[in-house]
Formats: structure tokens, C-alpha cells, sequence
């Protein structure tokens, strides 16, 4: 995720980082060199038929209209995805405390808490398909990892082990009911918060909308031209590139947001947020917490 100040007004033109262009300049060009060459052929071959500017404003309006929807719609997924990486910090945090009211310090607190710190690891693993056995190691030991890992869903066995350990204090009288009970709640949360994770990673757009909405762009753009050669002559492929940056920008940026996970620039910090996890935990049990993730050129992994 990019962590910088707003850049100046002269900056605004040159910063790169965390930008489209680099993706779209193709494009770009490519529907600026159309214009002159619709351009050339129309001033020294033939006459070539003019689109009337109205009509192509009637058009883009319909297709802002649809790349706003869309862009909107990965926004949500976006923020979806960030919300619930919150309330699985929050119930991380709140699991600690009621481990410290309902069990007390012991190696049965920290088995608990430490395979909540495997959770975190192993569903950012699965989100973003990295190896997490070296971040879980120091936590759960080479036998529990291996054994979670081996899962067909690493991060529900995690929460399994959890549960297990709650059921035995249980057993054990170790534990009230009601405190059985509360811990099991904040269990269950984790438990929703990954199912909207994996919601979010394995159901994207609609493909068949976006296919329209892509093909509608491109249609835009190579007609746009034959609408700029009698409303602005040789003027017409700098603004067939500044439309064509601003609708195959829209475009980009929504294929950036509508995945949330992926370890891109754009992408959420959840390595960040799992170290956030790794503090809250070390804290409750006691233990000297590791250093909070920087910023490295800007970006927050």
C-alpha cells in the first residue's frame, strides 16, 4: 500500500510510483497515433466520414457511467478486505484479554494465542499463495507447522487447534462456561473474517460485465478521432490521449482494487497487519515485541 504525503501540483505530473501509466501507456500512444494517422489520411488521402461530437459525448457518459459503477464495486471489495483484516487485529487483541480473565497466564494461553498468530500468517499465506512456514516457526514450533500446512485450509486448522485446546480446558474445569463461551464468540469472528476473505479472493467481478465494459473502452477510443477531426484538427490525438489515460486508467485501477490481496503496490499491508497481530500477542504474553513493519519507498507491505 503506498504511505506518502500528497504530492505538489508540479509533482502530480511526475509521480510514478503507485500510478497506472506505466501499465496503460501503450494504449495510450497507441490511440494518439491512431488520431494522426485518421488525421493524415483525412488532410491528404480521402475525406474520411466525421462522427458528430455529440453523439461520442452521449457515449461517454454511458461508458463513465458503467466504469464508475465498476470502479465502485472494487473499491467496496477493497475496503471489505481491509475492514475485515481490522476486526481480525480487534479480535485478536480481545482474545488475549479474555484469555489473561478466563484461563490466566499459563502454556495453555499461550498455545492459544500463539496459533492465533499462526492464523494470521497462514491465511495471508493462502490470500496471497507465499510460504509462511518461516513467519510461524518461533510460534507453533516445526511440528504444528508442517501438520497446519499440510491442510487443505492451513488457517482452519489453526482455528481448530484453538478450539481443540479451549475443549480441554473445558474438560479440565480449567474454565468457566461463560468464559468457554466468550472465547468461543471471538473464535467464531476470526472464523467469519476468514470466509470474507476467501469470499473476496475467490469470487471476482463478473467477468462477462467486465468483458463489456473493456470492449465498450476500446470501441470509445478508436472512435473518438473520427468525432476530434473538424472540432479540434491536429489538436485531436492530445485529447484522444488524455481520454484514453482517464477511462484505460479507470480501467486499471479497478483490476488493481478488485483483488485486494495480491502483493502489489496497491495491495493491502498484510504483512504489516500480521506484525501488528505479532506485537498485540508478544504483549499479552509477556514477551518483548518485534518491531512494527516501515515504510520502504513509500510502500507498506
Amino acid at each position: 500500500m503506498i504511505v506518502r504525503e500528497h504530492p505538489s501540483s508540479l509533482q502530480l505530473f511526475f509521480v510514478m510510483q503507485g500510478s497506472v501509466v506505466p501499465k496503460i501507456i501503450g494504449r495510450i500512444i497507441g490511440v494518439a497515433l491512431l488520431s494522426v494517422i485518421v488525421l493524415l489520411i483525412d488532410q491528404y488521402l480521402v475525406a474520411l466520414p466525421r462522427i458528430s461530437i455529440g453523439a461520442m459525448g452521449i457515449f461517454g457518459v454511458a461508458l463513465s457511467l458503467f466504469l464508475g459503477f465498476r470502479n465502485n464495486a472494487a473499491y467496496d471489495r477493497w475496503w471489505e478486505a481491509r475492514k475485515l483484516w481490522g476486526s481480525m487485529i480487534a479480535d485478536v487483541r480481545n482474545l488475549g484479554r479474555h484469555m489473561c480473565v478466563f484461563v490466566g497466564k499459563g502454556a495453555d494461553r499461550a498455545h492459544i494465542l500463539s496459533c492465533a498468530v499462526a492464523f494470521a500468517h497462514l491465511h495471508r499465506g493462502f490470500l496471497r499463495g507465499v510460504d509462511v512456514r518461516a513467519d510461524i516457526l518461533d510460534w507453533i514450533g516445526e511440528e504444528k507447522a508442517a501438520t497446519m500446512i499440510a491442510r487443505k485450509n492451513p488457517a482452519d486448522a489453526a482455528l481448530r487447534s484453538m478450539a481443540d485446546q479451549l475443549g480441554k480446558l473445558a474438560n479440565d474445569d480449567a474454565i468457566s462456561g461463560f468464559g468457554q463461551m466468550t472465547i468461543s464468540q471471538t473464535l467464531s469472528s476470526l472464523a467469519l473474517a476468514q470466509a470474507g476473505c476467501e469470499r473476496i479472493v475467490t469470487t471476482p467481478l463478473p467477468f462477462v460485465y467486465s468483458l463489456l465494459v473493456r470492449r465498450t473502452t476500446y470501441l470509445y477510443c478508436w472512435l473518438l478521432p473520427f468525432a476530434l477531426i473538424e472540432a479540434t484538427s491536429w489538436f485531436a490525438p492530445v485529447f484522444s490521449a488524455v481520454v484514453a489515460y482517464v477511462f484505460f486508467g479507470l480501467q486499471a485501477v479497478t483490476n488493481e482494487l478488485e483483488l485486494p490481496f495480491r502483493h502489489v503496490q496497491n495491495g493491502l499491508p498484510l504483512d504489516a497487519m500480521c506484525r501488528t497481530i505479532e506485537i498485540s500477542v508478544s504483549e499479552a504474553l509477556d514477551r518483548q515485541p518485534p518491531e512494527p513493519l516501515g515504510v520502504t519507498n513509500h510502500v507498506l507491505s
